[in-house]
């Protein structure tokens, strides 16, 4: 059995996770395990501050304890990564965070790294972050479109800002691997590498396929579920 891997989208937009587990339909292979995404209905309709990255970690923790016991993995798709530690704590199933995946993927693929934020004020707490896990150091710029993540769905005003944005990430701070700042963002990704000629990395696809391969080689070697995983 190849168990399932439980995306969980921690705003209560269901365009997003719709747009998100489109997204996902490449990594949907024969054998491996069976991926949902899921809404937090009791979430703000998107994370956009550091109050509403705080108030869904107790969401997130309510969902991980509800689907646990057929859950092989979870995904916090949310690229604040909100609650990841204390999710880590509350499970012994792996926990990713799109926003951790998706830089470690990025720096795989290009020495400086663009982060495309759908605002502004989104940038300073996507900084803390990456101060925490490390990676500050690779970040080449961290840009807004100043678009909501409601706003998202229109999708040709969203793609010419993340042209905008993406080329002087390029250009100007001399990014050669982007990563888009926003589950949200998932149906842009294929369009914005094409247009600027780098690699684009869609964070909630980095974190799935790494979640596939943890529980894939967890079930090679035998072993139903992960310890848990240390809590910083």
């Amino acid at each position: 059995m190849t168990g399932r891997i439980i995306v969980i989208n921690p705003n209560s937009t269901e365009a997003v996770t719709e747009a998100m587990d489109r997204a996902l339909d490449p990594l949907r292979l024969a054998g491996a395990p069976e991926i949902e995404s899921v809404t937090n209905a009791n979430g703000p309709a998107g994370i956009e501050c550091q109050a509403h990255a705080d108030d869904v970690s107790r969401d997130i923790r309510r969902i991980i304890a509800e689907r646990d016991a057929d859950a092989a993995a979870f995904v916090i798709a949310c690229f604040s990564d909100p609650g990841i530690y204390a999710a880590r704590e509350a499970t012994s199933r792996p926990v990713f965070g799109i926003a951790e995946s998706g830089m470690l993927t990025a720096m795989s693929l290009g020495a400086k790294v663009g982060v495309i934020a759908i605002l502004s004020r989104s940038v300073p707490r996507h900084m803390r972050y990456f101060r925490g896990i490390g990676v500050e150091g690779r970040v080449a710029g961290d840009r807004g479109i100043e678009l909501g993540v409601v706003e998202l769905s229109d999708e040709s005003k969203t793609f010419e800002r993340m042209v905008q944005v993406g080329t002087t990430l390029r250009d100007t701070d001399g990014a050669n691997v982007l990563v888009m700042g926003c589950a949200g963002m998932a149906r842009y990704r294929e369009r914005l590498s094409d247009r600027l000629g780098i690699p684009v990395v869609d964070p909630t696809q980095a974190a799935v396929s790494m979640a596939i391969g943890a529980v894939m080689l967890r079930q090679t070697n035998g072993l139903a579920a992960a310890p848990a995983m240390a809590a910083e």
